[in-house]
């Protein structure tokens, strides 16, 4: 039966028709499809392939980048609405056309964007709100219950359990392993049973139990159970000796393994082995390196010219340097052997060996250089007894009789007898030395002094210091009436000799203690320089502090004659009247001044202040508009407010104020006072007024700055004082006045801690300012005051600031003679600074005697001070204008208080 033949049979497949896609016979894959398997690294066929293309993995690399670069046009990448994904024409070029036409889609595209841009943001917002209040935040979960949390108690806030540790305690408390060091003491107590038995011994079990035959339980007939090592042979006693050597041994061994034998290096840390070698170790500040070029350099030196001193001395040095004094002795010694003639190598090696031996050297340097006057020198220095010292002298000025160096040095050992007949023969042998002359005449008689100095003239005629040695000692016995013949013929005797003296060396050779001698050079000084200021003022204030007062106006008599232009002569005369009580006398010089120095301020002030402190104040008055009529000056008009102040007339006085400032009103003073009657005068906001027009004209101004910001700390305003005091850091810096008032604000307010934060920073701006460092000792706590003190004394070593600061120091220490002693430092070194007087003075008043008090005044009163804080305060108080300046001191004093 023939089967009908298939009708599809020898047709061509449909479209579309994949072969065993019905029965899923489609996915296989083989060799043919993905070709041979070989290796990226392996070499293609072609041996003589270009470089890029000879292994079968640059092959692959060369056809992927070239299936790249093909434009995709695959049906799968095309899109109905955008098209194909990539662009088509990507490999041609991009021309402008391009580039315009790129702009434009992009404005249109930004364009479309805005307009939606309000409609798609609020809907994004509606998006958040929506999903934060299907899905709210933890904290905003809880936020109701934080607001109830102000209406918890306090009791309730402590009832609260605290979280506990679910850990157990081991875990909570974690503790390292400790190992402890078992003690020789603990084995040599249990030891002291050694003969027992750590372990049971069979025939205990034979005997039942722990029974056993032998009385005494576990004990056996054998003495000791152990064998012999650190314990000793029945005995059964620790052998610490034994234990000592296993140490050592063992700290060998671990010493031996640590260190490092390849590199050099060792972990052992180098200074605690080597704590004993720091007294070996040389001082000195250079490199070894640098000793051991400088050692080399030397030894050329000494090998080139072995006849040059500084060599073998600068090689001796060094060694010493370094520590090697025996090597620096040999070096010395051979360098005397090689320079015998030279004396600094001698004295070297008289240096560097000990006394006996340098007693020797110096013995044979003296056989090589009988001459030399240094080594005579040391070799008295060496001895230690006067008799040998006065020998080894005697046998040098027998070699060098004509030493002035050696026979001062014999004459200080002898006593006065002795001394006079050394210089007698000393005289001889240097007849040219005037400090021998003057020596002799020192020891001599009367009668056989002025034998000596006339001796010493002839021998010395040029020399100024014998005339006056001669002066002086006519004064000392009396003969004043010969000490100006002595002056007269000295200068005779120095011109025709050609010895011209200027007028520094004549005030120079006035000699204190000599004021017939000084008042003679001072008349021959002024007859020769009658026109010099600086003469007359140095004669003049001679005779105030060792004259009389009629000598003093006599000699100011004279010096305002030939100095006519010389205010100051002219005030002192004046004032000297004025102290006598001659107050018309006064009026008289002052008159003549003003005849010789028209519109004079100081003469003017002085005239005023004449007449005001004798309470002649329509005097004053006149004088000063006078004064301001015909020589108006800054401090005329400041004189004029004040008198005016002081009496009481404040409305005059603002007025005098406001018409100064018109001309004057960069003068700070006058914005003070300004300020200072307004405050006075209970018109706060007026005296702020005033100090802030003053600033804006004169900024600079340190009191003005301070008055503002007290005016502002008074009335309670403290924030605005310490921004006050800011400002007036930034316009003036490095000004220790301003930091100074700002660390005494905060400490007043209570704010130590910012008070001395502030102080450290100013003592960084300000490092020397001794104003600063005062404050800052009495800062410290108590036993940190002393440190400070030498902080502050190293900074500043002669302020008087700092002194003042020291001595209140020790006052506060009960330190008595030491306090006085600084007191009396700080006065000499700054006579004017009145805080100092016026502590001085109560220092004195609290542990002084009376006669001390009265001291301390009467220096005061001589010195006049003006300025000091505590002092200004007290002097410039209206209502002490009239006091003098011992009653100023008592008021001052009053006002210290000991709280430091």
């Amino acid at each position: 039966m023939n089967k009908k033949k298939k009708p599809f049979l020898g047709m061509p497949a449909p479209l579309g028709y994949v072969p065993g896609l019905g029965r899923g016979a489609t996915g296989f894959t083989t060799r043919s499809d993905i070709g041979p398997a070989r290796d990226a690294n392996d070499p293609v066929d072609d041996r003589h392939a270009p470089p890029g293309k000879r292994t079968v993995g640059d092959q692959m690399k060369k056809s992927q980048a070239a299936d790249d670069d093909d434009e995709d046009l695959n049906d799968t990448n095309y899109d109905e609405f955008n098209g194909y994904a990539g662009s088509l024409f990507s490999s041609g070029p991009y021309e402008k056309d391009d580039e315009e036409a790129d702009a434009i889609y992009a404005a249109l595209d930004k364009r479309m964007d805005e307009r939606r841009k309000e409609r798609r943001e609020q809907r994004e917002k509606e998006e958040i709100e929506k999903y934060r209040m299907e899905r709210p935040k933890i904290q905003q979960q809880f936020s109701d219950l934080k607001r109830k949390l102000a209406e918890v108690t306090e009791e309730e806030w402590l009832s609260i359990p605290e979280v506990g540790d679910a850990r157990n305690k081991r875990q909570r408390n974690p503790r390292y392993e400790k190992l402890t060091p078992v003690p020789d003491s603990f084995f040599a107590k249990h030891l002291q049973t050694g003969e027992n038995h750590t372990s049971v011994d069979p025939r205990q079990t034979q005997f039942g139990g722990l029974n056993t035959p032998y009385p005494g339980g576990l004990n056996t007939p054998y003495p000791g159970g152990m064998t012999p090592g650190l314990m000793t042979p029945g005995t059964g006693e620790l052998d610490m000796r034994k234990i000592g050597q296993a140490r050592n041994t063992l700290m060998d061994m671990r010493l031996s393994q640590v260190s490092d034998s390849v590199s050099g290096q060792t972990v052992v840390d180098p200074k605690g082995y080597l704590t004993d070698l720091n007294s070996m170790i040389p001082t000195h500040g250079g490199d070894i390196n640098d000793i051991k070029k400088a050692r080399l350099l030397l030894k050329s030196v000494r090998e080139t010219n072995p006849h040059h001193p500084p060599a073998w001395i600068a090689s001796a040095r060094l060694e010493e340097v370094t520590g090697k004094l025996q090597v620096a002795r040999n070096l010395i010694m051979k360098g005397t052997e090689m320079c015998p003639k030279s004396e600094d190598v001698w004295l070297e090696a008289a240096r560097l060996q000990p006394g006996d031996t340098a007693k020797a050297v110096v013995a044979q340097a003296v056989r090589h250089l009988p001459q030399s006057v240094r080594i005579y020198i040391r070799a008295a220095e060496l001895e230690t007894d006067i008799r040998a010292k006065k020998r080894v002298l005697r046998k040098a000025l027998e070699h060098v009789p004509n030493s002035v160096r050696l026979w001062k040095a014999a004459v200080e050992l002898e006593e006065p007898e002795d001394a006079r007949i050394m210089l007698s023969r000393a005289v001889e042998c240097c007849p040219t030395s005037v400090e021998l002359w003057l020596a002799l005449a020192r020891l001599e008689t009367y009668e056989n002094a002025r034998k000596v100095l006339n001796k010493a003239r002839e021998n010395i005629p040029t020399d100024r210091h014998i005339w006056i040695t001669a002066a002086k000692l006519e004064e000392a016995n009396g003969n004043t009436q010969m000490v100006e013949k002595i002056i007269d013929r000295a200068i005779t005797s120095l011109r025709a000799n050609g010895v011209e003296i200027n007028r520094e060396q004549w005030i120079q050779c006035v000699a204190h203690n000599a004021l017939e001698c000084a008042r003679a050079i001072y008349a021959y000084a002024l007859q020769v320089f009658p026109s010099k200021k600086s003469v007359w003022l140095r004669a003049a204030y001679f005779e105030k502090n060792h004259g009389t007062r009629e000598s003093l106006e006599a000699l100011l008599q004279r010096a305002v004659a030939h100095c006519p232009k010389a205010e100051v002569l002219w005030l002192m005369g004046a004032k000297s009247k004025w102290l006598a009580g001659d107050v018309p006398a006064a009026r008289s010089i002052l008159a003549l001044a003003f005849q010789a120095n028209p519109n004079s301020e100081e003469i003017w002030l002085a005239a005023v202040k004449l007449e005001s402190e004798n309470n002649e104040y329509e005097r004053a008055r006149r004088l000063l508009a006078k004064a301001r009529s015909s020589a108006p000056t800054a401090r005329v008009f400041m004189k004029s407010v004040k008198l005016e102040w002081v009496l009481g007339n404040i409305a005059a006085a603002q007025e005098l104020c406001e018409e100064a400032l018109k001309h004057y009103e960069d003068f700070p003073k006058l914005w003070m006072m300004k300020g200072q009657i307004e405050e006075q005068e209970e018109l706060t906001e007026k005296a702020r007024e005033a100090y802030n027009q003053g600033l804006k004209k004169c900024p600079h101004s340190t009191p003005l700055w301070l008055l503002l910001s007290r005016l502002e700390e008074k009335i309670g305003q403290l924030t605005r004082a310490r921004a006050i005091l800011e400002k007036s850091r930034l316009k003036n810096p490095k000004n220790p006045g301003l930091w100074l008032e700002s660390v005494r604000l905060e400490y007043r307010a209570g704010l130590k801690n910012i008070a001395n934060t502030l102080m450290a920073k100013a003592l960084q701006e300000c490092p020397s300012s001794g104003v600063l460092w005062s404050e800052a000792i009495f800062l410290e706590a108590r036993p940190q005051r002393k440190t400070k003190s030498v902080d502050a004394l190293k900074k500043c070593e002669h302020d008087p600031h700092v002194l003042l600061a020291v001595a209140k120091l020790f006052w506060s220490e009960r330190k008595i003679t030491k306090a006085r002693e600084w007191f009396l430092r700080t006065v000499k070194i700054d006579s004017d600074l009145g805080d100092a007087w016026a502590l001085f003075y109560k220092f004195e008043l609290q542990h002084g005697t009376e006669e001390q008090r009265e001291e301390v005044r009467r220096r005061c009163e001589n010195a006049e001070p003006r300025h000091g804080e505590l002092w200004c305060a007290v002097s410039k108080d209206i209502a002490n204008w009239q006091r003098k300046i011992g009653e100023i001191l008592v008021l001052v004093a009053a006002r210290i208080k000991n709280t430091f």
